[in-house]
């Protein structure tokens, strides 16, 4: 019995966490999942003490008592606000999703580790944020929750923004490809999901111009696709058979075979396909890569 799809989904109430829940039907994701609504309380805990039946000896040992009192209400406060909001984010998925198993958990802690102790912990196949609108010094000074997740997360995580696109419009994915095991997973995972109609999928690879003098057959990411004694600097010896594979990959997943037609040019090779989503291959040639690995 095939496992099924953990996807564990971060919320806080905020516009950008709705926007990733209203995102997620365009996700092409598995019709049976599991999913946990996340909600974590930014707040400090102060635990009861440990000798609580002790009266204080000195005034000040009350005020910290007393302090430490009102920290506690307040965090349970945002806790129950918490439990209200993830609340509310499940109902909204179970309209999107009413196949799936959905439930909400809450906890106090900062959001970015919890979100990362409870993906590992829950063993996630993806992980749902939104991206929060932070001016630099707020990123400088707070860091990013989102970011933190994306950098830590050992499964996928999905980021998403609020969008001025219309929810109807056609799925249009770009993927990045440098011949390396990891660009191979991320085109697995996406022939594996079902996506709406009409969308569209555009493979790039950009060309790093250090290459041209460069041994292929040393370069990890590029062994595997290089052809004899080629060099590096032959861009489409070894950048063809390494987009073609990708094509290949996209066209064995969920949907059904296409007809392709294929169309080539001296810099561009671009597939349409009838399926749901329609293969593009398309390499740039650029002095610098925009990335860095």
């Amino acid at each position: 019995m095939n496992r099924k799809t953990k996807v564990l989904i971060a919320y806080d109430g905020s516009a950008s966490a709705d926007a990733a829940i209203e995102d997620l039907p365009r996700a092409g994701l598995a019709e049976a999942a599991e999913a946990v609504v996340f909600s974590v309380a930014d707040v400090w805990y102060y635990p009861s003490p440990t000798d609580a039946a002790s009266p204080p000896v000195t005034p000040f040992d009350q005020e910290i008592l007393c302090r430490g009192e009102e920290m506690r209400q307040r965090a349970m406060r945002a806790l129950k606000e918490c439990e209200i909001y993830a609340g509310r984010a499940v109902s909204r998925l179970r309209e999107f999703f009413p196949s799936w198993a959905i439930r909400a958990e809450t906890t106090i802690d900062w959001p970015g580790w919890a979100i990362i102790k409870k993906a590992e912990e829950w063993a996630a196949d993806l992980v749902v944020v939104g991206a929060g609108e932070h001016s630099f010094m707020e990123r400088l000074q707070l860091g990013s929750v989102s970011q933190k997740v994306l950098a830590v997360c050992q499964c996928s995580v999905r980021v998403a923004r609020r969008s001025k696109a219309v929810a109807t419009a056609p799925v249009r994915l770009l993927i990045g490809l440098d011949g390396s095991p990891y660009a191979e997973r991320a085109i697995n995972a996406v022939a594996e999901r079902r996506w709406p109609k009409g969308g569209e999928v555009r493979l790039i690879s950009v060309l790093d111009g250090r290459l041209a003098v460069a041994v292929p057959s040393l370069i990890p990411g590029l062994a595997r696709w290089h052809r004899g004694k080629e060099s590096a600097a032959d861009n489409r010896a070894w950048l063809q058979p390494m987009m073609d594979a990708a094509v290949e990959a996209l066209e064995r997943g969920k949907a059904e075979p296409p007809a392709l037609l294929v169309e080539r040019s001296s810099s561009v090779s671009i597939m349409r396909s009838s399926s749901n989503l329609s293969p593009r291959a398309l390499h740039l040639r650029l002095d610098r890569p925009l990335f860095r690995q």
